[in-house]
């Protein structure tokens, strides 16, 4: 009964989860991927995957450069939505020490190949 939602990219800075429909149309969403097409429902996810290059072992992690994460998790927080986050990697991308900023999220569960990691959470 769970209804399944992928990032679309509005614009430089948004990202909104659109629903993932078997049958429904997909369109290119830029970094090599697809999703649904715009006119797919936008949902507020209560579990979000949340992709990284880099992670460490307080749960801090490095994204992709644009913050479209930690700004659409930053918008479900204020809305009283906080979804459960779970980064996704393998092992190899830990680190010993992710800089942070006061902006950033920290991600409490990272799941890799050797399984589901959890850390301290400040959600």
């Amino acid at each position: 009964g769970a209804r399944l939602c992928l990032p679309a990219l509005l614009d430089k800075t948004t990202i909104v989860f659109r629903e993932l429909v078997r049958g429904a149309p997909m369109v290119e969403m830029g970094f090599g991927t697809v999703g649904p097409h715009e006119e797919a429902e936008v949902l507020d996810p209560s579990v979000m995957l949340v992709p990284l290059a880099a992670f460490d072992a307080r749960g801090h992690r490095i994204g992709y450069g644009a913050g479209y994460y930690d700004r659409a998790i930053a918008k479900l927080i204020d809305k009283g939505q906080p979804p459960r986050l779970v980064g996704i990697a393998f092992d190899c991308q830990e680190v010993a020490m992710v800089p942070d900023e006061e902006h950033d999220v920290v991600i409490p569960e990272i799941l890799t190949e050797s399984g589901l990691r959890r850390f301290a959470s400040k959600l």
